[in-house]
C-alpha cells in the first residue's frame, strides 16, 4: 500500500490543472485547419507510444479476462467521445465556456448514482445540482445565441466521462492504472486509426487527413505528450492523497482554461457566462464537500 502524502498528492494535481487546460487550448488553436478526428487519433496514438514501453519496462500486470476486456473497451469508446466531444466543442466555444459547461459532470455522476446505482443521495446536494445546472444553463446561453445547437458539444463530454469515471471506478480496484491506461491507448488507437483511413479513402469530410505543417506536427505531437502527462499526474496524485481531499482542486482547470483563452485568443466570458461560472463551481464544490462529510458521516443522509 502507498502511504498517504497529502503534500505531494495536492502538488501533483495542482500540475494536472495547470497542464490538462494546455492540451484543450493547443487542440482549439488546431481546430480551424486540422479535423477533429486527426488530433483525436494522434492523442490517443502518442498516449499508446508512451505508456506501453513503459507497462513493459516496469514489468507492470497488463493482462485482462473476461468482463475486464469488455469494460476498457467500453472505457476506451467512452474516452474517445469525451475527448472528441471537447476538441470539437472548442472550434465553436471560448476555453472557459466549453470548461465551465462539461463541469456540469459531477452533477451528472451523482443523478447517476441515485437512479442508476441506486445510491442514496440527500436533498441538499440535489439542490445544488439544481443550482449547479442552472448555472451552467447560464454559460450556455449566450454561447448558444452565438453558435446554435455547438453550444451543446460539452454536455456531451460531461455525460461521456461521468460514465467513464463509473467505469474506472470497476476497473481500478483489480487493474494497474498504468497499465489501464496503456491498453484503453492501445484500444482507442486501433479503432481510430481504420476509421480514419477508410474515411479518407471515402472523401469523408470529418475523417480526411490533412498533412500538418511542421509547427502543427510539433503542436500535434505536443496534445499526445500533454494528455498522457495530466493522465498519468492525476493517477498518481490519487496514489498519495484522497480523492476527496482533490477533488475540489479540479475546478482550477477553469480560471486556467479562462486565462489561457485570454493569452491566446483573447477571450474572456461575458458577464452572465462569469455569473454562471461561479454559480457552477460554488454548487460543485458543495456537492464534493456534501460527499466527503457523509463519507465520514452516513447518518447526515439519513431523514429526520
Amino acid at each position: 500500500m502507498t502511504q498517504d502524502r497529502p503534500v505531494l498528492g495536492i502538488t501533483l494535481m495542482l500540475a494536472f490543472c495547470v497542464i490538462a487546460p494546455m492540451g484543450d487550448a493547443i487542440a482549439k488553436l488546431l481546430s480551424d485547419s486540422l479535423p477533429v478526428s486527426q488530433l483525436v487519433v494522434v492523442r490517443f496514438g502518442i498516449q499508446s507510444i508512451i505508456l506501453v514501453p513503459l507497462v513493459w519496462l516496469t514489468a507492470r500486470p497488463w493482462r485482462m479476462r473476461g468482463r475486464y476486456w469488455s469494460l476498457t473497451a467500453l472505457r476506451a469508446a467512452l474516452h474517445i467521445i469525451g475527448i472528441g466531444a471537447m476538441f470539437t466543442s472548442l472550434k465553436y466555444l471560448p476555453l472557459a465556456d466549453a470548461f465551465a459547461i462539461a463541469f456540469v459532470m459531477p452533477f451528472i455522476l451523482l443523478i447517476l448514482g441515485r437512479f442508476v446505482l441506486n445510491e442514496e443521495v440527500g436533498k441538499r446536494r440535489i439542490i445544488a445540482c439544481t443550482v449547479g445546472f442552472a448555472g451552467t444553463l447560464m454559460v450556455i446561453q449566450p454561447s448558444f445565441a452565438a453558435v446554435g445547437w455547438n453550444a451543446l458539444w460539452p454536455l456531451l463530454v460531461a455525460v461521456a466521462f461521468a460514465f467513464f469515471i463509473i467505469v474506472t471506478r470497476h476497473l481500478a480496484k483489480d487493474t494497474d492504472p498504468v497499465a489501464l491506461q496503456a491498453v484503453s491507448g492501445l484500444m482507442a488507437t486501433g479503432f481510430l486509426v481504420p476509421a480514419l483511413l477508410l474515411g479518407d479513402a471515402a472523401g469523408l469530410h470529418d475523417l480526411v487527413i490533412t498533412p500538418p505543417e511542421r509547427w502543427e506536427a510539433w503542436l500535434l505531437v505536443s496534445i499526445g505528450l500533454i494528455g498522457t502527462v495530466a493522465h498519468l499526474l492525476m493517477t498518481w496524485s490519487l496514489r498519495f492523497a484522497p480523492s476527496a481531499t482533490l477533488a475540489p482542486m479540479q475546478y482550477l482547470e477553469i480560471p486556467m482554461a479562462t486565462l489561457l483563452g485570454w493569452l491566446i485568443f483573447r477571450d474572456l466570458p461575458n458577464g452572465l457566462s462569469s455569473l454562471g461560472i461561479a454559480i457552477t463551481i460554488g454548487a460543485g464544490l458543495y456537492v464534493i464537500l456534501r460527499e466527503r462529510a457523509t463519507a465520514r458521516d452516513p447518518g447526515l443522509e439519513t431523514p429526520a
